[in-house]
């Protein structure tokens, strides 16, 4: 276990906020982690799990305790002829876990490439790219209670996903440590999903679809289009494409013809937020030291040394104007 005090924190959120927690604490280990939090190690005070940092926005220092799980091991729990179940420890980089299936031949979470942050974050937010959502393939996420160091076992249903949300972003938020998470994949006769944008065409490769060409387009696309936060301070996408009732979908298709959406249900419609951002006009406008990218109006980004709360301002501007122009409220995925 590494405990440190007055640590920095910019290397440790993809906004390279330069913020520090009054104690940081990096846990090595699942029964390090368990000891910890059995010992009444959450007892400090205010504390945050950390993960990779990538959806996070410090608006100034942490007075309280940071936990950071470092542990990262995979585990193939049971193989199938079609399909395996397998674990993945907290500390694991999220890709690391995708090229990893990728390379086995394991088939689910290509779609899911490139994304930045942790496995142990990958439930809390349900993260999704290109038509597919981890949920999908998620058996069981196992916790440790941060008061108690109990363990919990939580069954997909148990999780509660929904559009980036489950129960861990709601009634037991900061009451968990999501410690592993199990995985079910395919491994042969896949169903490949390709419907999202040009997916299909940028991912044959020799005439055919496999899982690393899949990878392999993803990677591409989200290069192309968003930001390396390791040179341009990001959080990927800041606020969630919002969802309508159909009467004001049909008031919106009315004054703006060529919106773009899909119906996620009956009577409901996403609207993509970088679309409304782009038409209130803030689209690769600066604000200070923050600003929103040129390329990908959904991202917000660190022009240099920029103050948490600089970007958070502007995130509420960008919402106000929104709101005005399209009578839509725009909620935060950071």
């Amino acid at each position: 276990m590494k405990i440190s005090y007055d640590y920095s924190l910019r290397n440790f959120n993809t906004f390279g906020i330069a913020v520090k927690a009054k104690e940081y604490i990096r846990l090595e280990s699942i029964k390090e982690a368990k000891v910890f939090f059995s010992g009444g190690g959450s007892g400090r005070g205010k504390c945050l799990i950390l993960g990779g940092g990538s959806n996070i926005l410090f608006t100034g220092d942490f007075d309280g305790t940071i936990i950071q799980p470092a542990f990262n091991s995979i585990e193939i729990i049971k193989a199938g002829p079609s399909a395996v179940h397998l674990s993945a420890e907290a500390g694991l980089k999220w890709d690391s876990l995708v090229e990893w299936a990728v390379r086995n031949e394991f088939g689910g979470l290509e779609n899911l490439s490139y994304i930045p942050g942790n496995v142990g974050a990958a439930p809390i937010q349900n993260i999704g790219a290109y038509g597919v959502e981890v949920a999908e393939h998620i058996k069981a996420v196992h916790t440790l209670s941060l008061d108690s160091g109990k363990v919990h076992h939580f069954t997909r249903k148990e999780c509660e996903f929904g559009y980036r949300d489950s129960i861990f972003k709601k009634e037991l938020k900061n009451k968990h440590l999501i410690y592993k998470v199990e995985f079910t994949l395919h491994r042969q006769n896949q169903t490949y999903k390709l419907s999202y944008g040009n997916l299909e065409e940028s991912a044959m490769e020799d005439g055919r679809i496999t899982l690393e060409g899949i990878r392999n387009a993803v990677i591409r696309t989200r290069k192309e289009k968003l930001p390396d936060p390791d040179i341009t301070g990001n959080a990927g996408s800041f606020f969630k494409n919002p969802l309508v009732e159909k009467s004001k979908y049909e008031e919106l298709v009315m004054h703006h013809p060529g919106m773009p959406s899909w119906q996620t249900g009956p009577g409901k419609y996403k609207i993509p937020a970088a679309w409304l951002i782009e038409k209130a006009g803030w689209k690769g406008k600066k604000s200070g030291r923050a600003g929103v990218h040129e390329k990908h109006a959904l991202i917000l980004i660190n022009l240099g040394d920029a103050e948490g709360r600089e970007i958070l301002e502007l995130s509420n501007m960008i919402a106000e104007s929104v709101y005005s122009g399209f009578g839509i409220s725009l909620e935060k995925e950071v």
